[in-house]
This record gives structure tokens, sequence and C-alpha cells, in this order.
């Protein structure tokens, strides 16, 4: 073999090994992803966003509740930090740029939640021990008072109005009931020096009352600051991206392994080698890679599915915490109407006793001293009676209590409105009604904000009402978070627009800027801080409007406000299908 053979070989060998090299290359390049690492992390953040979530159910059911045990049981803080861990340990084996980065963080935000629980648990407690040392002591008191001869008619219904408005206050809060309290406490401090020790009781725990509901209060409005639901779910999104970016890589490198080994097989066939078994081979490969990455991209759709999902479940929550929020105050009109009617029934009983034996007496006529002391006996209960107004409070308490069940059961209805569970999924529906049922079940978002309505005599219209009112609850929870801290006016308009109706939805508050407006409806795109806000409820209500056949338009200045404006056909095209 002379030299230039040898060269010769020697680059063919050269040759060969590079196309191979780059064939192994390319190889590597689509070996699938075990993707069980990133569904574990994906389950663990889920599973923290669900303790999130009923941690905040726990403060609100200790908030309003006054039987609640707290925030405390069962141990949220324990649950996280262990969930906390097996993440920590699964981004170990499978390191996650994007959870790398905001584990640190959101182990901050945990720890500083359960801080804030576990403060928030001892000035609740001590709240609810306070009103139960006010009821026992203002029992006592009335029970010593009521022997005091003559009777102290100011300190038995200073004792009533502590009964009365210490649930109340720990229930409600509001400024009337406090004072109410403090007026209460001030004739505490006015009883007979027989009764110094009970009343000096009660008056302390009314003031350790009024101390620690504002302080639990003030706590709960920070704690619901801390809610990492919405920071979970965009992890969880950026996971899910790093894997889709990498199979997108993968799929790449297999269109340049299906050309480059296309490419190999029309060189080996130049060269006359027989390569149709190689070639099978490398078919049954690509075909298996294939199946893998689909695989993988349908498990992609469905963790979008449960994010949409968890959208709708954080939507739902909302909405029963401020449900509950509302149907607490009409019940605690009734609870107290009826615990205060109970405790005059006595009383009237006696009175209806004692006249009873009168009018024996009267029959008789034959015992006139004993017919002189009931007189004398019934005279004085009647005078206390009207002295103290029973007749017109027990009216009173009723009305309250009428009032309590009427409030509930209009929420109730509202909500089965809202809903339309007792309805077909498809129906002829009045979005004047449909606005009326949003705003009512909206009504904790918007104590700050002035709603102006324009409704114009509309025709109703064949839609799901269940999803329009979904939109219109995104809608309007939109824009009164547009406001902030600050009052603001919420326009709500609607008109009949050609063959269908056109609803506006518009605020005044700080505006969308030009360069984000053409983003709002993308999946996952929000303008919230990191933790409020999921950005993904406008892209599910433009979905469910474009399934209606209808359109949505945005219109925004920043500094002036925002418009969204719904056109809603009165009959959906026929081929248009409404999801459930």
């Amino acid at each position: 073999m002379n030299k230039s053979e040898t060269l010769h070989t020697v680059l063919l060998c050269i040759g060969a090994a590079a196309l191979a090299g780059a064939l192994a290359f390319l190889y590597d390049k689509t070996q699938a992803i075990d993707l069980r690492q990133q569904n574990e992390m994906l389950d663990y953040l889920r599973e923290l966003k669900d303790i999130d979530t009923r941690w905040d159910l726990d403060v609100i059911r200790a908030r309003t509740e006054f039987a609640a045990t707290g925030p405390g049981a069962p141990n949220r803080k324990a649950a996280a930090a262990k969930a906390l861990e097996k993440l920590g340990a699964v981004n170990e084996r499978a390191p996650s740029a994007a959870l790398t980065a905001a584990l640190p963080d959101l182990r901050t935000a945990i720890e500083q939640k359960a801080a804030m629980a576990d403060r928030f648990v001892a000035e609740n407690a001590a709240a609810q021990a306070a009103v139960r040392d006010i009821l026992k002591d203002a029992a006592e008191l009335g029970t010593q008072a009521s022997a005091l001869k003559p009777r102290v008619a100011a300190l038995e219904s200073a004792l009533i109005a502590v009964a009365a408005s210490a649930p109340l206050y720990y229930v409600l809060a509001t400024d009337s009931q406090r004072a109410q309290l403090e007026v209460a406490a001030g004739a505490l401090r006015a009883a007979p020096e027989s009764l110094r020790e009970p009343a000096n009781r009660a008056e302390n725990a009314i003031q350790t009352l009024l101390k620690a509901k504002p302080a639990a209060l003030a706590i709960d409005a920070k704690l619901m600051l801390l809610t990492s639901g919405a920071r979970l779910d965009t992890l969880a999104h950026a996971v899910n991206t790093e894997v889709e970016t990498e199979l997108a890589d993968k799929e790449r490198y297999r269109v340049y392994l299906i050309a480059y080994a296309g490419a190999l097989l029309v060189l080996l066939a130049y060269f006359g080698g027989n390569l149709k078994a190689a070639n099978l081979d490398l078919e049954r490969r690509v075909q298996l890679r294939t199946r893998e990455l689909s695989e993988a991209l349908q498990h992609l759709k469905d963790s979008e599915a449960q994010l949409i999902q968890s959208e709708k479940m954080s939507s739902l929550g909302q909405m029963v915490a401020g449900v509950a929020h509302e149907i607490n105050t009409p019940l605690a009109y009734v609870k107290n109407s009826l615990g205060t009617v109970a405790d005059k029934l006595p009383t009237l009983a006696q009175t209806l006793e004692n006249s009873e034996k009168l009018l024996t007496l009267l029959r008789a006529g034959n015992d006139p001293d004993g017919l002189s002391r009931q007189f004398a006996v019934l005279s004085t209960q009647l005078q206390q009676l009207k002295q103290q107004g029973v007749l017109a409070e027990l009216s009173g308490l009723v009305n309250d209590g009428l009032y309590g069940t009427g409030q509930m059961s209009e929420i109730v209805g509202n909500l089965k409105d809202f809903s339309r569970l007792d309805r077909s999924k498809v129906t002829r529906f009045d979005l004047n009604e449909g606005l009326q049922s949003t705003l009512l079940l909206a009504k904790h978002l918007l104590k700050s904000v002035t709603i102006d309505k324009a409704f114009g005599n509309i025709t109703p219209i064949v839609c799901s009402p269940s999803q329009i009112n979904q939109v219109f609850l995104n809608l309007i929870t939109n824009a009164a978070q547009a406001m902030g801290d600050r009052a603001g006016t919420i326009t709500l308009t609607t008109r009949n627009d050609g063959d269908g109706v056109a609803v506006e939805i518009a605020d005044n508050g700080g505006g969308i800027p030009p360069d984000v407006l053409p983003k709002i409806f993308d999946p996952f795109f929000s303008t919230k801080e990191i933790g409020k806000g999921t950005g993904l409820g406008l892209s599910i209500s433009h979905k469910i409007v474009e399934q209606h056949g209808g359109r949505i338009n945005v219109e925004s200045t920043v500094g002036v406000g925002t418009r969204f404006t719904l056109w809603l056909p009165g009959q959906p095209p026929a081929e248009t299908a409404l999801a459930a």
C-alpha cells in the first residue's frame, strides 16, 4: 500500500468515525425523558397548594365561627414542612432551574405564614376565651343582681347588652358593637359594692376581648397576603415549561436524526451496501421515540388541564369563603335573638301564672286578703315588664331573627341562581339576572366599590348560564382588584346589539399598559404580583365566550380605566359545542 492509499484509508476511517460520532450524538439527544421526577415535583407542588388553601380556610373558619378550634388542628405547618422537604429531595435528584431558584423564597414564605398563623391562633384563642368569660360572668352577675332588693334595672340592662353584644363583636367586630361593649363596661363599674367582684371580672374580660379581637383581625389581614397558591401554580407551570422545552429539543433532534439517517442510507446505498435490516431497525427506534414523545406531550396536556381545574377550584374557594362570611352575619342575628327571647319567656310565663291565680281568687270572692296580695304581686310584675319594655324588645328580636333568616334565604337563592344546578346545561338566560346574582356573590370584594348599573331591556339568550356567570365573576373580580385600596366605580351596561346582546364591564382603575394589553388573554400571563394570580382567569373567559360563538374586546387607558365588552349571540351556532 503506497502513501496515497494509506492517506485515503486514514481519511475514510476518520470520515466514518465522524459520521458514526454524529449519529451517536443525535441518537443520544433523542433518548426518552424519565418524567417520574417531574411528576413527583408537580405532585408535591399541588400538595403544597392544597395545604395552603386549607390553611386559609382554617383561618377563615376560626375567624368567623365561635366554636372553631383555629388553624392549629390539623397541623398544616408540619404537613407543609414535610412536603417542602420531599420537594427539595426530588430537586436534588433531578434539578430544575425554576424550582432551584424559587425554593428558598417559597420555604421562607411558608415559614412566615406558619409563624403568622401561630400568632393568629393565640390572639383568636384569647378572644374566644374572653367571650366565654364574659358570658359566664354576666350570667353569674345577673343571678346575683336579680336577688337584690330593690333590683337595679340599669345593671340588668347592661348585662343583657353584654350577653348579646360580646358574641356578635367576636363574629363581626363592628364599631357599633364595640361602642355597646364599652358602654356596658362603664355600666358595670357602677355596680353595687356587693357585686363588685363579678362586675370587675366581667369588665376585665370585656377589655380583653376588645384588645384581642382587633389584634387577631390585624394578623388575619396580613395572613391573607401570604397565600402561596398562585406562586405554586406559576412554579408548576415553569417546571412544565422546562419539560416541554426539553421535549421540543428532543423532537427537533429526532427530525435531525431522521434526516441524517436518511442521508447516511443514501450514502450507504450509493456505495452499494445492503442496509435493509439496519434501516428497519432504525425505523423501529424512530417510531419508538416518536411514541414516547407523543406520550410525553399528552402528559403535558393533562397537566395543563389540571392547572385549569386548579384555577376553577381557586375561584370556587374564594366564592365559598365569601358566602360563608356573608351568611354568618344573619345567622348571628337569629342565634342571639332567639337566645334573648328564651331568657324572657320564664318572666312572661310567671306573669301569666300570677294572672291566673288572681282570676281564680276573683271568681272565689271569699279571700279578700289573698286577693289583695295577689293583685299587688301581679301589678308589680306588670309594672316591671312595662318599665323594661319586654314586649317591644321581644318584637325587635323577632324582627331581627326574621331579617336574618330572610338574608340567609336570599344568599342561598342567589348562589342557586349563580350555579344553575337545577337547570339544563344550555338554556334561555337573562344576562341581567346573571350580573345581579354575580354582584351579590362577589359583595365581599366590592365593599369599597361603587356599582353603576345601566341595564337595558335585553332579550334572553341561549347559553350555558353557569359558564357565563363564571365569565362575569372573573371580569368583575379583576375590575375590583384594579382599584387597589382606593374607592372606585364599576359600570355595568347591557343592551341589545344586532342579533345578540352586548355587556360592558368598565372600571376607573389604573388601566393596562399598551405593551401588556395584547397579552392579557394568553394562558398563564398575569399582571398581578407573584402569589396573587395564576393568569388563567381571562384565558378561560375568552375560551368560554368563543365556545358560545361570541367575542370579547378590551379597551384600556393608563390612569383612566379599562372596559371589557362581551357580545353573545341570541342563539349559538349549531356547530358550537358548549362544554359542561
